[in-house]
């Protein structure tokens, strides 16, 4: 950082007067640059000592990001990936012989007249983390002939989003839709109304299930959870992250988690209207001085009537900092940002980072490093997509902000995103709350004509899943093939070009059964789908 003084000859101490004091204070308003990088628990940190140290943080990663790759990005921007792939790319799915099969859960005489009692989860996670709760909640409501309370969401440590059930889906549908699999009741009667999440914070408490393990057996639930349904006619499981395995279950349990993922969560209207309007417009752009309408469910048809409608690709970039800092890769910011990363890191999960005992190159090669912008970007073009691709960007939080897509950006000029498609009157019901944003996007994924995320997580593994069992085209990028091509500083655009394509012959939405230990909401064939 560079600071420059303003000297005036005839007073030649005033300068260096401001300067002496200035590099007094400067320890004081910033003391985690004079302080050794250690490795101290979140603990030890100060409140004050936090707000500066962000402060520097801050400044340590306010740097101009450069393209890493540079004679790819050039050859791309000069558009030499044309060789006949577009059509190709927007070419629907073929049917793959499968088709989506629940009719056997939807049977009238499933639901026994007498419940063992209610039953409470209480889910961690984001959107689609607790998305699968909820399914794997129903199936275990199923298992134990209980009546479901309709799920608690924990507010997230993260993103601090207190949004509830019925903020971000229907719940009557919901309920509709599975009343003759599970009883479920928005509420407790009375007589159990002391159970609430306050309750199980306070004390050890016999109604609580704490130590569910990972990926449990239907028997571990009929063996530790029905006896305390049956003693006390409410059970409350809390964590309930990943509870419920994906094997050796009957086919109607299997059937039913995904009834309740493809047919049973939909999201509120208003999420709904706000995803149609954004849809709508990437079909049919605006024109260049037609300002957004502020009603949204006041759809124009009759000039789109006249206009074709647009393909557009949706892609997920999962980038932001925790992303960034848990996987312990450079991304290209210099000293400053990796010192910044791994202060980061070191305050959040202390040393359980395994990656950060591996070299960048090591991690690269082995595809564990999340793409950038610039590298997704570097993907698409390699793909065949070109600079009038209808791009919308599905993401809450970019690591880096526009300097970090400023790049993507350049190859793919129509990209769009919630704010550019939305007025703020049009987004008021969701600024600020994560899960909803996230539902926005994932309504908006589920009607584009390309999926794409940028790397693994749970919104890329609810849309596979989802995409697949409506057999819709998803590019899943090859993580290990890229991190080793972005390492070969001496690759041509044409040997880049033909390795890409060679590798993602078969992962633009072929359907792959799913294999033990697999999540059925990523893989839902075999389970819940049956051969055409």
């Amino acid at each position: 950082m560079r600071f420059h003084y303003q000297i005036h000859y005839h007073q030649p101490l005033k300068g260096e007067a401001i300067a002496g004091l200035f590099l007094l204070l400067f320890p004081v308003l910033l003391p985690c640059l004079f302080t050794p990088f250690t490795y101290a628990s979140p603990s030890t940190f100060s409140k004050r000592k936090s707000t500066n140290c962000a402060l520097r943080l801050f400044l340590q990663e306010w740097n101009v990001i450069k393209p890493r790759h540079l004679s790819l990005l050039r050859s791309a921007l000069e558009g030499k990936s044309s060789n006949g792939e577009q059509s190709d790319l927007w070419t629907p799915l073929a049917d793959q012989g499968w088709r989506p099969c629940l009719e056997s859960v939807n049977t009238p005489s499933a639901l026994p007249q007498n419940s063992e009692g209610y039953l409470q989860v209480f889910l961690d996670g984001g959107l689609n983390q607790q998305r699968m709760g909820i399914c794997d909640a129903v199936a275990v409501a199923k298992i134990l002939n209980a009546t479901l309370v309709i799920p608690y969401l924990e507010v997230n440590p993260v993103w601090q989003d207190s949004s509830s059930f019925m903020d971000i889906y229907d719940v009557d549908h919901f309920i509709n839709v599975l009343k003759d699999d599970v009883s479920i009741v928005k509420e407790l009667p009375d007589e159990f109304s002391w159970s609430t999440r306050e309750y199980y914070a306070t004390a050890i408490r016999a109604t609580r299930i704490k130590r569910a393990p990972v990926h449990a057996s239907a028997n571990w639930y009929l063996e530790n959870v029905l006896p305390v349904l049956q003693s006390y006619g409410i059970a409350a499981i809390s964590p309930f992250s990943h509870r419920l395995s994906f094997d050796n279950l009957p086919s109607e349990i299997q059937q039913l988690r995904c009834k309740v993922n493809f047919k049973a969560l939909v999201f509120v209207p208003h999420i709904r209207a706000l995803g149609d309007a954004i849809v709508h417009r990437l079909r049919y752009p605006p024109g260049e001085t037609e300002a957004l309408s502020s009603d949204y469910l006041r759809v124009t048809t009759d000039q789109n009537d006249k206009q074709r409608p647009q393909k557009f690709v949706v892609l997920h970039l999962r980038f932001d900092k925790d992303m960034a800092a848990h996987s312990a890769c450079d991304f290209g910011g210099g000293k400053a940002e990796k010192l910044a990363l791994a202060k980061y890191r070191q305050t959040i999960w202390g040393g359980r980072v395994l990656n950060s005992q591996f070299t960048d190159e090591e991690l690269r090669s082995q595809g564990r490093c999340p793409l950038t912008p610039e590298e997704i970007g570097l993907l698409l073009a390699a793909l065949g997509f070109d600079n009038s691709t209808r791009l919308y960007l599905a993401s809450h939080k970019v690591y880096g902000g526009e300097a970090r897509i400023s790049t993507l950006r350049e190859l793919f000029p129509l990209m769009e995103n919630k704010k550019s498609l939305a007025s703020s009157e049009e987004r008021a019901r969701i600024k600020g709350k994560a899960s909803l944003l996230a539902a926005v996007d994932y309504y908006v994924g589920m009607h584009s004509d390309i999926f794409v995320s940028a790397s693994p997580g749970n919104m890329h593994n609810a849309l596979v899943g989802h995409r697949t069992f409506e057999n819709m085209k998803t590019i899943r990028p090859n993580m290990a093939l890229l991190g080793q091509l972005f390492l070969d500083k001496n690759i041509t655009w044409l040997e880049f070009r033909q390795a890409v394509a060679e590798g993602h012959q078969n992962r633009q939405g072929q359907l792959k059964l799913r294999k033990p230990k697999q999540s059925i909401y990523t893989y839902p064939a075999p389970d819940c789908m049956c051969r055409a």
